[in-house]
């Protein structure tokens, strides 16, 4: 029977931790009393079973889970359900992170173009790769437009729609793909660059598949989506249907359970299909811990986890001057994302921009 093994950080008492674990273990399999399991196979085979205790350095205690790979089915929304459905509910668990066996992660498959996917749209072998964002929102499509032909003049390698930016009256999806996808084309034949547009995906799934293929009839193979906003099962259909298109996962409403970044951003998203993960960088708007966001870029790019790396994109009120402490702290397979930073350049965007991008190349190697 294959396992996939859960790894929780629980603050308890000593003399309770065992009970805690045996309860979670519980919790997450069968949900309800084993006394009153009678079938032999659910005893010996879908019932949780505890691993491991042992205390943390930090404080409280470290206890692995193993629970029944059969139980996830193929939906990505069942293996969350499986690993952190009810006990999310407790504000002193976290999922901390997750063993997955062969054939789980040869179900869910992993990304369809991964980091070598994100240099080859681009021709950034030998270096770090370049992103921005067009804000603000509440622009209508010229306006992004005008921002993105800017931004592309300075040579980034993508530039991406900010989240936020969805299929509002002010800037429907159809109208902005236009506006913004004319402005950079124009941009690369007057520079000769290479940069490609990121538009944002949004809405149900029958919604997020007639954007995709606008946006594949416009020429654009690289696309947002959030997938904790749309949904993992959701994120993950659409990554198997079309597997010419990168996807870079947004990482709004990440932090609305208790599961640490490196497993969610690195690891799970990575999973169900994501090419590359944007995430707070350390010393930006959000506090995420140095430490943190290393062990999350080695989850991004691991060898040994049975799927295409994934590119991390350290993002979060960077600006220009961080990027030689960025590329020493990540290394070069990584995609650098300054979005206000190169915003408050105003009617010098182009130079701010040209900047950065010259900033990175400085780094290249090979």
């Amino acid at each position: 029977m294959s396992r996939i093994r859960a790894i929780y950080h629980i603050e308890s008492a000593a003399g309770d931790i065992e009970a805690r674990a045996h309860t979670i273990a519980v919790e997450q399999s069968v949900e309800m009393p084993v006394s009153a399991i009678t079938d032999a196979r659910v005893l010996s085979d879908i019932v949780g079973q505890v691993a491991e205790i042992s205390e943390r350095e930090a404080g409280g205690f470290r206890v692995a889970i193993d629970l029944a790979a059969d139980t996830v089915g193929v939906d990505p929304g069942q293996l969350m359900n499986m690993l952190f459905g009810n006990t999310s509910i407790h504000p002193d668990v976290v999922l901390a992170d997750v063993e997955f066996p062969e054939d789980v992660i040869s179900i869910f498959g992993g990304p369809n173009q991964g980091l070598q996917g994100w240099r080859d749209r681009c021709g950034a072998d030998g270096r770090g790769m370049t992103c921005s964002a067009l804000k603000p929102q509440g622009l209508p499509p010229k306006g992004l437009g005008k921002i993105a032909h800017q931004m592309a003049m300075g040579g980034l390698d993508f530039i991406k729609d900010d989240h936020g930016l969805a299929d509002q009256s002010y800037s429907p999806f159809a109208d902005r793909l236009s506006a913004c996808g004319d402005a950079i084309a124009t941009a690369n034949a007057q520079s000769g660059g290479k940069t490609k547009y990121v538009p944002s995906l949004s809405g149900h799934l029958d919604q997020l598949r007639h954007q995709v293929e606008q946006a594949r009839a416009y020429g654009i193979d690289t696309v947002l989506v959030a997938p904790m906003v749309n949904g993992l099962s959701t994120f993950r259909q659409l990554s198997r249907e079309n597997p010419d298109i990168a996807f870079m996962a947004h990482p709004a409403m990440a932090g609305a359970s208790r599961i640490l970044p490196p497993l969610l951003l690195g690891k799970i998203f990575r999973l169900m299909g994501a090419d590359a993960a944007i995430f707070p960088n350390h010393g930006g708007r959000f506090g995420y811990s140095p430490d943190t966001c290393q062990q999350l870029a080695r989850a991004a790019l691991s060898d040994d986890f049975g799927v295409a790396p994934c590119v991390p994109i350290p993002a979060g009120g960077m600006t220009v001057d961080r990027v030689p402490e960025m590329l020493d702290f990540y290394g070069p397979d990584v995609m650098l994302l300054i979005g206000g930073g190169l915003l408050t350049a105003g009617d010098k965007l182009t130079e701010q921009t040209a900047l950065f991008t010259e900033e990175v190349a400085k780094f290249a190697y090979g």
